[in-house]
């Protein structure tokens, strides 16, 4: 599974990649939640790299 971390701008490149819609807004930063299954097509997506395998 990956996370979200700190380095999060908040910026969503990454929502529109995630295909089963696991990550979320919360509170001005971005979270993956259960449903993530491990594809890494969020990745490439990061400008601040900042989503990395948990």
């Amino acid at each position: 599974m990956y996370k979200i971390t700190d380095d999060c701008i908040a910026c969503g490149a990454c929502v529109p990649d995630c295909p089963v819609d696991a990550i979320k807004e919360d509170g001005g930063k971005y979270l993956i939640d259960d449903k993530c299954i491990d594809c890494g097509a969020c990745v490439s997506s990061c400008p601040v790299d900042a989503i990395v395998k948990a």
